[in-house]
């Protein structure tokens, strides 16, 4: 597992409010008693599909949620979509975290631009699953390595191509120009997966300085966390496939 962020450290005093949705019900009871073993996780509720799942959270509030990819009636990107891009008048929006069986699910690239804070196969194991539910509910993205080559490819893909990341580079291109020159540094090594401690050491600044950084990026930039900066980042040209 390769976080972009912290480590999974148990938050102090936190609980986080868990809701599972997948299909399968051995997988529901297997992650739930393993994360509901943890003292500072709550699992408030599980669902066998996308639409059940989005009713539940519209009940429990959960702070995050574990969203299988592949469900019938409504599959997991559907879902996500309604939960973190909800109606009028719906004003919570839980953290959301795609599970998936497969390292080349072509749903990666869409979900993250909708907002999901990262991607997590299922069979990982279950300390990283425990990790990421943390590292998800403190407001930092994961992404499982094998699920961050599949990205860059899918960029490499489109860039090459006439998919839609065509459409979308020159009004990154745009926006990118709003950042000042330090500001656009930093973005550029949050999409190369560096935390705020390796950043504040490379640009020699003082970690509270990069966490500054950091919100005024995402605010300019109307980003939702650090998944979200990674698309952008490969978007706009900054960042390109077969960078290091």
């Amino acid at each position: 597992m390769n976080g972009i962020g912290t480590s999974g450290v148990p938050p102090t005093g936190r609980v986080t409010r868990l809701v599972i949705v997948d299909d399968q019900a051995m997988v529901r009871a297997g992650f739930a008693a393993l994360l509901a073993a943890q003292s500072d996780i709550d699992v408030v509720g599980e669902a066998p599909d996308g639409a059940a799942g989005v009713e539940l959270c519209r009940r429990v509030h959960p702070d995050v949620v574990l969203m299988d990819v592949r469900m019938p009636r409504l599959d997991g990107l559907e879902a996500a979509e309604q939960l973190l891009d909800p109606p009028p008048g719906v004003t919570h929006r839980p953290k959301v975290l795609m599970l998936t069986t497969f390292d080349v699910d072509d749903y990666v690239y869409e979900a993250l631009r909708l907002g999901a804070s990262g991607f997590l196969l299922k069979d990982a194991p279950p300390a990283d699953l425990i990790a990421a539910v943390r590292v998800v509910a403190e407001g930092e993205a994961l992404l499982a390595p094998s699920v961050t080559r599949r990205l860059i490819a899918e960029f490499a893909r489109q860039r090459a191509g006439n998919g839609p990341l065509r459409g979308r580079a020159q009004a990154s291109g745009l926006r990118l120009k709003t950042l000042t020159e330090r500001e656009t540094e930093v973005l550029e090594l949050v999409a190369r997966g560096r935390s705020n401690t390796e950043i504040a050491e490379i640009l020699v600044l003082a970690e509270q300085t990069v966490k500054t950084h950091v919100s005024r990026v995402f605010a300019k930039l109307g980003l939702r966390d650090r998944a979200q900066a990674v698309v952008f980042a490969y978007e706009s040209g900054l960042v390109a496939p077969g960078d290091h």
